[in-house]
């Protein structure tokens, strides 16, 4: 049972890890858990510092602007001298192209 509303119950947890499809320890269950309830403390902490309807949302601490950023630099393309020695080095390759193998999976229920 969380301490308060605010927290994640140790049922949530698990149906969480399940859904993930983690396979966690006691002891990791346990510490993540616990951290993952003081990061949601300390968000319910910044969220109660109250802000002026004036300030706007941001995304980023700073406002991104011409006056207070270095200038985008421009995109140059450049040939690699050796690109056959490259592709060599792949496990597998294909008319130039490096063949990446299957990743193995199971499909959750």
């Amino acid at each position: 049972m969380p301490k308060n509303k605010h927290e994640i119950s140790r049922e949530t947890f698990d149906h969480l890890v399940r859904l993930a499809a983690l396979k966690l320890g006691e002891e990791e269950s346990k510490y993540l858990l616990t951290e993952l309830n003081k990061q949601l403390s300390a968000i319910r902490e910044l969220e109660a510092i109250e802000v002026g309807k004036e300030i706007p949302p941001a995304s980023h601490g700073v406002e991104y602007r011409g006056d207070n950023s270095p200038p985008l630099r421009d995109d140059l393309w450049t040939a690699c001298e050796d690109a056959d020695a490259i592709i060599g080095q792949a496990p597998s390759a294909e008319d130039r192209f490096i063949i990446v193998p299957e990743i193995p999976h199971t499909t959750l229920e």
